[in-house]
Protein backbone atom coordinates (compact mmCIF):
# COMPACT_ATOMS: atom_id res chain seq x y z
CA UNK A 1 0.00 0.00 0.00
CA UNK A 2 3.17 2.30 0.49
CA UNK A 3 4.15 1.54 -2.99
CA UNK A 4 7.11 -0.85 -2.08
CA UNK A 5 8.02 -3.00 -4.36
CA UNK A 6 8.46 -6.85 -2.22
CA UNK A 7 9.15 -10.12 -3.18
CA UNK A 8 9.64 -14.08 -2.03
CA UNK A 9 11.78 -11.87 1.23
CA UNK A 10 9.41 -10.93 2.52
CA UNK A 11 8.83 -14.44 4.45
CA UNK A 12 12.70 -14.30 5.77
CA UNK A 13 13.04 -14.30 8.90
CA UNK A 14 9.55 -15.05 10.02
CA UNK A 15 8.95 -18.43 11.00
CA UNK A 16 5.34 -17.54 10.80
CA UNK A 17 3.98 -15.44 8.32
CA UNK A 18 -0.29 -15.22 8.41
CA UNK A 19 -1.90 -14.13 5.30
CA UNK A 20 -5.23 -12.22 5.41
CA UNK A 21 -6.61 -11.43 1.79
CA UNK A 22 -9.45 -8.78 2.46
CA UNK A 23 -11.76 -6.58 0.61
CA UNK A 24 -12.47 -3.05 1.50
CA UNK A 25 -16.39 -3.67 1.55
CA UNK A 26 -16.00 -7.23 3.36
CA UNK A 27 -17.59 -5.97 7.16
CA UNK A 28 -15.98 -9.38 8.64
CA UNK A 29 -12.45 -8.70 7.19
CA UNK A 30 -13.00 -5.06 8.97
CA UNK A 31 -14.22 -6.24 12.13
CA UNK A 32 -10.81 -8.75 12.61
CA UNK A 33 -8.38 -6.32 11.53
CA UNK A 34 -7.76 -4.79 14.91
CA UNK A 35 -7.34 -8.06 16.26
CA UNK A 36 -5.04 -8.60 13.76
CA UNK A 37 -3.12 -5.83 14.51
CA UNK A 38 -2.89 -6.54 17.82
CA UNK A 39 -1.92 -10.30 16.95
CA UNK A 40 1.33 -8.72 15.06
CA UNK A 41 2.59 -7.15 18.12
CA UNK A 42 1.74 -9.86 20.18
CA UNK A 43 3.58 -12.31 18.52
CA UNK A 44 6.19 -10.34 17.13
CA UNK A 45 8.89 -11.86 19.14
CA UNK A 46 8.43 -14.87 18.37
CA UNK A 47 9.48 -15.01 14.29
CA UNK A 48 5.90 -14.38 13.52
CA UNK A 49 4.08 -11.32 10.94
CA UNK A 50 1.16 -10.15 9.39
CA UNK A 51 0.65 -9.85 5.75
CA UNK A 52 -2.64 -8.15 4.32
CA UNK A 53 -3.60 -8.52 0.72
CA UNK A 54 -6.47 -6.04 -0.58
CA UNK A 55 -8.17 -7.60 -3.79
CA UNK A 56 -10.60 -5.19 -4.28
CA UNK A 57 -8.52 -2.43 -5.73
CA UNK A 58 -7.92 -3.59 -9.52
CA UNK A 59 -9.60 -2.23 -12.52
CA UNK A 60 -10.77 -4.60 -15.04
CA UNK A 61 -7.17 -4.27 -17.45
CA UNK A 62 -5.31 -4.78 -13.96
CA UNK A 63 -4.20 -0.86 -13.48
CA UNK A 64 -4.69 -0.20 -9.57
CA UNK A 65 -8.01 1.82 -8.69
CA UNK A 66 -6.37 4.86 -6.83
CA UNK A 67 -9.95 5.14 -5.19
CA UNK A 68 -9.95 2.11 -3.74
CA UNK A 69 -6.09 1.87 -3.11
CA UNK A 70 -6.78 5.39 -1.12
CA UNK A 71 -9.87 3.85 0.45
CA UNK A 72 -7.99 0.84 1.91
CA UNK A 73 -4.83 2.77 3.34
CA UNK A 74 -7.97 4.71 5.00
CA UNK A 75 -9.33 1.66 6.40
CA UNK A 76 -5.80 0.23 7.98
CA UNK A 77 -5.21 3.76 9.18
CA UNK A 78 -8.74 3.34 11.11
CA UNK A 79 -8.77 -0.60 12.20
CA UNK A 80 -5.58 -0.26 13.41
CA UNK A 81 -4.32 -3.16 11.39
CA UNK A 82 -0.60 -1.72 11.09
CA UNK A 83 1.22 -4.37 9.57
CA UNK A 84 1.84 -4.62 5.78
CA UNK A 85 -0.91 -4.54 3.40
CA UNK A 86 -0.09 -5.24 0.19
CA UNK A 87 -1.73 -4.55 -3.60
CA UNK A 88 -2.03 -7.70 -5.57
CA UNK A 89 0.61 -8.45 -8.24
CA UNK A 90 -0.74 -10.08 -11.60
CA UNK A 91 1.32 -13.25 -10.26
CA UNK A 92 -0.05 -12.54 -7.32
CA UNK A 93 -3.23 -12.69 -8.69
CA UNK A 94 -2.87 -15.37 -11.33
CA UNK A 95 -1.36 -17.53 -8.88
CA UNK A 96 -3.34 -17.41 -5.82
CA UNK A 97 -6.40 -14.48 -6.29
CA UNK A 98 -8.30 -16.83 -8.92
CA UNK A 99 -9.05 -19.25 -6.22
CA UNK A 100 -10.07 -17.30 -3.17
CA UNK A 101 -13.56 -17.66 -3.21
CA UNK A 102 -14.53 -15.26 -0.32
CA UNK A 103 -13.40 -13.05 1.98
CA UNK A 104 -11.41 -12.59 3.87
CA UNK A 105 -9.38 -16.12 3.45
CA UNK A 106 -6.20 -16.75 6.05
CA UNK A 107 -3.27 -18.66 5.16
CA UNK A 108 -0.05 -19.35 6.57
CA UNK A 109 3.22 -19.56 4.99
CA UNK A 110 6.88 -20.37 6.29
CA UNK A 111 9.60 -18.42 5.88
CA UNK A 112 10.49 -19.39 2.04
CA UNK A 113 6.56 -19.40 1.08
CA UNK A 114 5.36 -22.59 1.32
CA UNK A 115 1.75 -23.23 2.70
CA UNK A 116 1.68 -24.40 6.08
CA UNK A 117 -1.89 -25.83 7.39
CA UNK A 118 -4.61 -25.36 5.77
CA UNK A 119 -6.83 -22.11 4.46
CA UNK A 120 -9.22 -20.55 6.48
CA UNK A 121 -11.98 -18.77 5.30
CA UNK A 122 -14.26 -16.44 7.30
CA UNK A 123 -13.18 -14.68 10.33
CA UNK A 124 -12.29 -15.51 13.16
CA UNK A 125 -12.03 -14.34 17.09
CA UNK A 126 -9.41 -13.02 18.57
CA UNK A 127 -8.67 -16.45 20.64
CA UNK A 128 -9.49 -18.45 18.09
CA UNK A 129 -6.24 -16.79 15.66
CA UNK A 130 -4.01 -17.09 19.00
CA UNK A 131 -4.65 -21.09 19.45
CA UNK A 132 -3.82 -21.50 15.40
CA UNK A 133 -0.93 -19.02 15.35
CA UNK A 134 0.59 -21.03 18.46
CA UNK A 135 0.09 -24.51 16.99
CA UNK A 136 1.23 -23.73 13.84
CA UNK A 137 4.32 -21.71 15.35
CA UNK A 138 4.78 -24.96 17.12
CA UNK A 139 4.58 -27.03 13.77
CA UNK A 140 7.26 -24.64 12.15
CA UNK A 141 9.53 -24.35 15.06
CA UNK A 142 9.80 -28.02 15.89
Amino acid sequence: LEGNAVDQTIFEGHDLTMVNIWATFCGPCLDEMPDLGELNTQYADQNFQIVGIVVDVLNQDLTYNEEQVALAKEVVEKTGASYTHLLPSTDLLMNKLIYVTGVPETVFVDSEGNQVGESYLGARSKEEWSEIIEELLAEVQG
